[in-house]
C-alpha cells in the first residue's frame, strides 16, 4: 500500500494554515443554518436569489420525481435523453438569448466538455489569470497551448494575440464575474479584441446567470452585448438554486458537442427532478424581479459600509465581497473569530487565490436581511480590531 505516503503532503498543508475540512450544515440552505449545532448567519452562499430554500421549487422538485422518477438513468445518447431536458435548454436558450442550449451535470464539468472539445493540439487558448479552476483544468485537458495574460488586461491579451496571429483557431476564456474576487470581466473589449484577431470568446458567466443584466440573463446582458457572439456557460445551482449547467451557442457548437464531447457523451443525463427544478427556477426569476433588487440594494450598501470601516474588498462590483487578509493563519482566526460570534465565513486560502491574499469570501443573498448584515458587520469591525486588522485595535 502507497497510500500512507500522502499524509506528509497533508501535514505540510496543516503547518501551512492550508488544510481543509468538511462541516456538515444541519438545516436547509437559507441565511440562517445550523453548523455543529449552533445558529450561524450564512454568509458563503452562492444562493444570490436565495431560490434554494423557495417553495415552488422544492414542490417542483418533488412533483417530477413523482412523475418522471428520480433519475434520467442513462446518457444522453443511449436512452436518457427526456422531453423535459430538451423543454429546458429551448428555455435557456430563450433566456440567454442564443441559437440554442446544451445540459451538463456540473459547471466543472461543462467547462472541460465543452473547452477541452473544442480546442486541441496545436490550437491557442488565451486565459485570464484569475480564472475560476475549472477553466484551469479544462484548457490543460485540451491540449492547447495556453497562454496566461494578466488580470482583466487588455493591453497584455492583445499583445499576445499580434504575437500569435498564426494560430488557426484561438479561443479567449474569462469569467464573466471572477468568483474570489466579485469584479467583472471587461467583456466589451474582450469581444473587439477576439473579433480583430479571429478568436471566439468563451464566458463563464456561473456567478452571473440570474445576477446582472435588467432580466438577469447574465454579463452579455450587462454590457449590452450580442449573446450570439460569444459562448456562454450558465450554471443553475447558483442564482437558479438547484443543480448542473448549461452551454449557451450556436446550434453548430451544439450538435459538435453532442458528437464529441466526452464527459456529455459519457455521463448520465441531469435528473429530472433538478431539470424541474431550473425551469421553474426561471420562472420565478421573472415573476419576483424584487428578489434581484433587494440583492443589489443590499450589495450596495454593505460593501460601501466595509469599504468605509476600512476593509480591502478589492475591486468587487457584485454580491461576491472579499475581505482581504493577507496570510492564512490571520485569515482563519479571523474566521474563528466570526463563527463564536454567530457569523459563518469560510477563509480563502491558496491554492484558491494567490499567495498573500488569503481572504473571508462574503457573498450576499436576497434572502438576508439589512438587520443581517448591520450584524456581521458590527461582528466584523469588533474582530478585525481585536486582531488588528483594521485601524482602532
Amino acid at each position: 500500500m502507497w497510500w500512507p505516503e500522502l499524509e506528509p503532503e497533508l501535514a505540510a498543508r496543516r503547518t501551512q494554515g492550508l488544510y481543509r475540512t468538511l462541516v456538515p450544515l444541519l438545516a436547509r440552505q437559507g441565511p440562517w443554518v445550523i453548523l455543529e449545532g449552533k445558529k450561524v448567519l450564512n454568509l458563503c452562499s452562492n444562493d444570490y436569489l436565495g431560490l434554494a430554500g423557495h417553495p415552488r421549487l422544492a414542490e417542483a422538485c418533488a412533483r417530477a420525481a413523482r412523475d418522471w422518477g428520480a433519475g434520467a438513468a442513462a446518457s444522453r445518447l443511449v436512452s436518457g435523453d427526456l422531453a423535459l431536458h430538451e423543454q429546458l435548454e429551448d428555455k435557456l436558450a430563450r433566456f440567454k438569448g442564443t441559437e440554442t442550449a446544451l445540459l451538463y451535470s456540473s459547471g466543472y464539468q461543462a467547462n472541460l466538455g465543452v473547452i477541452a472539445t473544442l480546442m486541441r493540439e496545436g490550437d491557442l487558448i488565451l486565459s485570464d489569470a484569475l480564472n475560476h479552476a475549472s477553466l484551469i483544468d479544462a484548457c490543460r485537458l485540451s491540449r492547447a497551448r495556453v497562454l496566461i495574460y494578466r488580470h482583466r488586461d487588455l493591453n497584455h491579451l492583445e499583445d499576445l494575440l499580434r504575437a500569435h496571429r498564426s494560430y488557426r483557431r484561438k479561443l479567449i476564456v474569462t469569467d464573466g464575474v471572477f468568483s474570489m474576487d466579485g469584479d467583472l470581466a471587461p467583456l466589451p473589449g474582450l469581444l473587439e479584441l477576439a473579433a480583430g484577431y479571429g478568436a471566439g470568446l468563451y464566458v463563464d458567466d456561473a456567478h452571473a446567470t440570474g445576477v446582472l443584466g435588467a432580466a438577469g440573463r447574465g454579463a452579455a446582458e450587462h454590457f449590452g452585448l450580442d449573446p450570439r457572439r460569444l459562448l456562454i456557460m450558465g450554471t443553475l445551482s447558483k442564482a437558479l438554486g438547484g443543480f448542473g449547467a448549461f452551454l449557451a451557442g450556436p446550434e453548430v457548437v451544439r450538435s459538435y458537442l453532442v458528437n464529441f464531447s466526452r464527459p456529455l457523451l459519457y455521463t448520465t443525463a441531469p435528473p429530472p427532478p433538478m431539470v424541474a427544478v431550473a425551469l421553474e427556477a426561471l420562472e420565478v426569476l421573472q415573476e419576483e424581479p424584487w428578489r434581484r433588487q433587494r440583492l443589489w440594494e443590499l450589495t450596495a450598501w454593505f460593501r460601501t459600509e466595509l469599504r468605509r470601516a476600512g476593509f480591502n474588498t478589492l475591486d468587487s462590483e457584485t454580491p461576491i465581497i472579499p475581505v482581504v487578509v493577507g496570510e492564512a493563519e490571520p485569515t482563519l482566526t479571523l474566521a474563528g473569530e466570526l463563527l463564536r460570534q454567530g457569523i459563518f465565513l469560510q477563509a480563502m486560502r491558496p491554492p484558491t487565490v494567490p499567495p498573500g491574499s488569503s481572504r473571508l469570501r462574503l457573498s450576499l443573498t436576497a434572502a438576508h436581511t439589512r438587520e443581517d448584515l448591520e450584524r456581521a458587520l458590527d461582528a466584523l469591525v469588533t474582530a478585525a480590531k481585536k486582531l488588528n486588522l483594521i485601524p482602532g485595535g
